[in-house]
């Protein structure tokens, strides 16, 4: 009884089972949860949203209100003392190791709830069933669990269950995907992208294409990444259980643009951390090159070094006081990185400009594009005809 239950799979036989049965629940978390009931990115059909909202009950206890109320305001006051699970403000240890209890602090916050929880299901199953008896969901999983595995083996199965989501996502997403990896965008936090191939966690490792894009529900975006999220809402829409609401604009180039338009104005307000993307990997050569002419010329430039590419990757309401001590001290010894990091603000200052008309940014486009190329620096005059080209 202590081993055996009503099936007797095989140590491999009962890994495979466990790694379907947590992979299926990524899926109810980043399709259901976070893609259609978030960010509204996509609407299911009634089948597919009840089957993740019983899975969910089953295997995660989680409310549907709570949990995308929490990734709401987490969106909304991301990287500040408000944001719920900053690496960047509470540390990535107490983020990767504890998030599920941050996540726990901030559902018993009511004006959280109130305040970004609406638009979430609130019929009579939500009301009388999910949300009533929250918990008792795993523990009807648990049960299941021993009575088809065994009592010990069965347990086993769901304590890693009940692990998964915790770890992965309230762990691992909310925490190193603010604070290591790759940047596809210049997004205003630290988002980062854990791995091009979004399988492990159901695509959410491509975590700062989303934050680029929240309200698409693709989160893949270059040639070689692959988001399996989004694999499983292309098979339901063929089978009429999804319907896609949003996906992230593709960049698209006229290279026979010479002048800015204001088709290009809209292309760059619509793709600016794309744009700001290439700015950084376009400048990159040039800045290090200044850099090292820098430590050979004076030395002891380490903390400006390391402040101008957080300069050239963030947003400057990111940079602490001490870094913005060492890039201003970095600046003054150097005409060309000065051009850099204030020819970046002003191309930034084009879409957050709130009281000028479409004309005046347009001329203040087109004026950027012509200093640029008039410029002593390569990457600055590559760069700008690019960005002539953006439709």
């Amino acid at each position: 009884m202590l081993f055996t239950g009503l099936f007797h799979p095989s140590f491999w036989e009962l890994l495979g089972i466990v790694l379907v049965l947590t992979h299926i629940t990524i899926v109810a978390v980043t399709v259901f949860l976070h893609r259609c009931q978030a960010h509204r990115a996509l609407e299911l059909g009634p089948v597919a949203s009840h089957f993740f909202r019983f899975w969910l009950w089953l295997t995660t206890g989680m409310v549907t209100k709570e949990w995308a109320a929490i990734h709401r305001k987490h969106h909304a006051k991301c990287e500040t003392v408000e944001d719920p699970h900053s690496p960047q403000i509470l540390g990535i240890n107490k983020v990767l190791w504890t998030g599920v209890l941050l996540y726990v602090k901030e559902s018993r916050n009511k004006e959280t709830m109130v305040r970004y929880g609406h638009g979430t299901p609130d019929d009579w199953m939500e009301r009388n069933f999910y949300s009533a008896h929250e918990k008792k969901g795993v523990v009807l999983m648990a049960l299941i669990d021993m009575a088809c595995f065994g009592i010990v083996p069965g347990l086993l199965v769901w304590v890693v269950q009940m692990a998964w989501i915790p770890f992965w996502a309230a762990g691992v997403i909310n925490g190193l995907g603010h604070f290591w990896g790759y940047r596809n965008f210049q997004a205003k936090d630290a988002s980062t992208n854990l791995s091009p191939w979004g399988i492990l966690i159901g695509g959410e490792e491509l975590h700062n294409n989303h934050h680029a894009y929240a309200t698409s529900a693709k989160l893949s975006n270059r040639w070689f990444e692959f988001d399996i999220g989004w694999m499983y809402i292309r098979l339901l829409a063929m089978v009429g259980q999804a319907k896609v609401k949003n996906v992230a604009p593709s960049v698209r180039l006229d290279r026979s643009k010479t002048e800015c338009d204001l088709d290009t104005l809209h292309a760059v307000i619509t793709h600016r951390y794309d744009v700001l993307a290439k700015y950084a990997r376009d400048l990159a050569d040039h800045t290090h090159q200044e850099l090292d002419h820098l430590r050979q010329r004076i030395g002891g430039v380490q903390a400006g070094a390391a402040a101008m590419a957080r300069a050239l990757q963030v947003d400057e309401s990111q940079l602490d006081e001490g870094e913005r001590l060492a890039l201003g001290a970095l600046l003054e010894q150097s005409a060309a990185l000065r051009t850099v990091y204030q020819m970046r603000q002003e191309l930034v200052s084009v879409w957050t400009r709130t009281n000028a008309s479409r004309e005046q940014l347009l001329r203040q486009l087109e004026d950027w594009c012509v200093r640029a190329e008039q410029s002593d620096i390569a990457g600055l005059k590559r760069f700008s005809r690019r960005l002539r080209c953006y439709v």
